[in-house]
């Protein structure tokens, strides 16, 4: 749904971004390297909630770094400040796929509902952007791992987006990118799991090892799979 575009590393531009808004707080840390730290402590993170499938969040991690240095009693709003400034510069990365509105307007149209599921480190970052493009009308939930603690392809987080609407699994289909996170996730859930492959970067075992149940190049095509299914 979402694509990123091409750009100079654009995570650095947010580090530092964070980082002179701390400074500007009155946080003594090096507009050099604490950048560098923080997203290295990010990484550290993030590697553990690949394996483990527990949402590790941006506010945790600064929190985190910033309590090392001695920054113990920093307030919620100075950590969200703080995060906010680095999203302000990521979220311009972002530009929404060609074919995203006029899909959503035509299962809309055809009497679908749609929520959307988002393994994601920062719930407003995500709020945000859905809204930035103008596309929160089309769901009635956003729901991100940052909220609910669990990343896809863990079964709960597919099990509280579906308590959203009371659906059985077999009554949901999932379309996404990620085979691993998406497609068997949803598979191993009960939900009907359809991967889109125009920006995949799953590995060749990983395909050879995980079957979604059907495969679309573009969002455009999603409305003819959904066309099928009911006929079946």
């Amino acid at each position: 749904m979402f694509e990123r575009e091409a750009t100079r590393p654009i995570s650095a531009q947010g580090d530092e971004a964070l980082t002179q808004y701390l400074r500007e707080q009155g946080l003594e840390l090096n507009l050099s390297t604490f950048p560098l730290e923080f997203r290295k402590r990010l990484d550290v993170y993030f590697s553990q909630r690949e394996k483990d499938l527990f949402e590790t969040t941006y506010s945790f991690v600064l929190r985190d770094i910033l309590g090392s240095k001695g920054y113990d009693d920093v307030s919620d709003d100075l950590i969200r400040n703080a995060l906010d400034r680095l999203f302000a510069v990521t979220q311009t990365n972002w530009a929404l796929e060609s074919d995203t509105l006029s899909t959503l307007k035509k299962i809309e149209a055809d009497g679908y509902r749609m929520g959307l599921i988002s393994n994601a480190g920062d719930d407003k970052d995500v709020q945000q952007m859905v809204q930035k493009f103008h596309i929160s009308r089309y769901f009635d939930f956003v729901l991100t791992s940052a909220a609910c603690s669990y990343r896809k392809p863990h079964p709960r987080i597919f099990e509280m987006a579906l308590s959203n609407w009371y659906f059985l699994p077999s009554e949901a289909v999932m379309v996404g990118d990620n085979l691993t996170a998406d497609v068997k996730g949803a598979k191993a859930a009960g939900l009907f799991g359809v991967w889109l492959t125009r920006r995949t970067n799953s590995r060749p075992e990983q395909q050879a090892d995980i079957q979604p149940d059907a495969t679309i190049s573009t969002l455009a095509e999603l409305p003819s799979i959904l066309d099928r299914l009911q006929v079946q």
